[in-house]
């Protein structure tokens, strides 16, 4: 008698808390949300800076902003929450939304 067996497998998991962060190999530094003021938004590029109440600047892309902060809207000086992740060019704000 023969016997075959299907293994299925989900990887990665797909979650959006702290622990799927970490599962993609991405490192969420300090605490779990940080607060700052947008600074600088480049519109036609797509991206802007945050600057962080830990004074330091973080760069954002379009695509890290929640559902109702709305990039085309941005101008400046709004105060946002945002979480640190790091990248290839150093950290960047992601999961972007109003504070």
């Amino acid at each position: 008698m023969c016997f075959a067996a299907t293994l299925r497998v989900v990887y990665p998991p797909f979650r959006t808390d702290r622990a799927s962060a970490i599962w993609f190999g991405k490192r969420i530094k300090g605490s779990l949300m940080t607060t700052g003021t947008v600074k600088k938004v480049v519109a036609d590029r797509g991206f802007g800076f945050i600057s962080a109440e830990d004074g330091k600047e973080y760069f954002f892309h379009r695509g890290g902003l929640q559902a109702p902060l709305d990039f085309d809207r941005l101008v400046g000086g709004e105060r946002v929450s945002f979480e640190i992740e790091t990248s290839p060019k150093g950290p960047r704000a992601v999961q972007v939304s109003a504070a």
